[in-house]
């Protein structure tokens, strides 16, 4: 391993190791009962340190989901099918695995991260902006102009909002098995309703 790819482990793993310390503060006692400088100590680093990883107390949040930011025109850059026809598949098979990104999944810590991310308003206000580059990113793909940051804000809006239905759903006292069938159905769904207004995407 060389030298360079070593330091980027240890600052990977610097970035994972203070963002879960910080996670399970937050949800031991709350989003804004806790301060950047509990974090700093708990983590074993001091609170410039932090800043130089995290620039705000709601990014040590937000990191565990960073490397989704730009998952949508990933997918779309390396698919050899057209965009949509990609992220259908690729959203099925995250109903499939019970990706935390779907919102179908039951998992104790994983229904405890999205009741603190949508339940604290400061985390939602930058969730959005982690929509908004996703977004960007997506438009970029298909082509940079008006028409692709239209339907670039379509395609995220219709994953967000079919995520965000499962989860709810499970939050609210569901199953993944009882969720799962109508989840397929709503996504089938949503994805041909995207290719009747794209028709160019699909």
């Amino acid at each position: 391993m060389s030298e360079i790819g070593l330091r980027e482990r240890k600052k990977r793993r610097m970035y994972r190791d203070v963002s879960e310390t910080a996670i399970r503060l937050f949800l031991e006692r709350g989003f804004d009962a806790v301060s950047v400088a509990e974090v700093a100590a708990a983590a074993e680093i001091s609170k410039p340190t932090l800043f130089r990883y995290f620039p705000s107390k709601e990014d040590l949040v937000l990191y565990r989901i960073v490397d989704h930011e730009d998952e949508t025109a990933r997918i779309v850059a390396g698919a050899d099918a057209p965009p949509l026809d990609a992220l259908r598949r690729h959203f099925l098979d995250g109903l499939e695995r019970c990706d935390p990104v779907s919102g179908l999944n039951d998992h104790p810590a994983v229904l405890a991260f999205h009741g603190l991310l949508y339940g604290t308003p400061s985390l939602v206000a930058r969730a959005y902006a982690h929509l908004e580059r996703s977004e960007a990113a997506l438009a970029e793909v298909l082509g940079g102009d008006l028409d692709a940051r239209l339907a670039a804000g379509q395609i995220v809006a219709v994953q967000r909002v079919l995520a965000m239905d499962n989860w709810r759903r499970i939050a609210g006292g569901e199953s993944v098995a009882e969720v799962r069938a109508d989840a397929v159905a709503a996504a089938e769904r949503a994805f041909r309703r995207l290719a009747a207004g794209l028709p160019h995407l699909a």
